[in-house]
């Protein structure tokens, strides 16, 4: 088989074209955080959770507590960080309510405030960003990080889309 030479240059600049794509791709996503040093927005607490709009997702095995979602706490804010209500219902009984933030790019989560009894909320003694690790025991940010909320090292592209990935989890534990 026989190749013409513009063959040969159309194969040769569409490998070219193709390595340059390869190469700006995310560029200016990568410009922007380079040229503005990463900064948390002040936030504002949500309400306080209410029993129909917490939608369950699973966690594993691994752990008998059962792990809720607040659907109408999830914001992305322009920092890049998607907060939202935890509710955790463990095996024992007890109720914990958390208000967390979670940042794609660097997969860390932050606990901003504890739930009271009361619906109240308090301010977390230590809300530093914590590395999400894959012990078992946290499984459930794993799952928050990796299936809802972020994309690699971005977040998804909006709470609607973050809602349906928590709520076809949802459906996956019902069926």
């Amino acid at each position: 088989m026989r190749i013409s030479r513009r063959g040969v240059l159309a194969l040769f600049a569409g490998a070219l074209s193709s390595s340059a794509a390869a190469q700006w791709s995310g560029w200016d996503y990568t410009y922007d955080r380079e040229l503005k040093p990463w900064q948390e927005l002040r936030l504002q607490l949500p309400p306080y959770p209410q029993s129909e709009t917490l939608i369950a997702f699973d966690a594993g095995a691994a752990t008998q507590h059962r792990f809720f979602v607040d659907e109408k706490s999830i914001s992305l804010g322009e920092d890049g960080v998607v907060r939202y209500t935890l509710v955790v219902k463990a095996a024992g009984g007890a109720t914990n309510v958390l208000f967390e933030g979670i940042r794609c790019e660097t997969r860390e989560k932050k606990t901003y405030a504890l739930g009271h009894n009361d619906g109240t909320w308090g301010r977390a003694r230590n809300p530093d960003w914590r590395f999400i690790e894959g012990r078992m025991y946290d499984r459930h940010y794993n799952v928050l990080y990796g299936d809802i909320f972020c994309r690699g090292k971005l977040p998804m592209e909006s709470v609607k889309d973050m809602t349906q990935a928590l709520r076809q989890g949802a459906a996956r534990i019902r069926n």
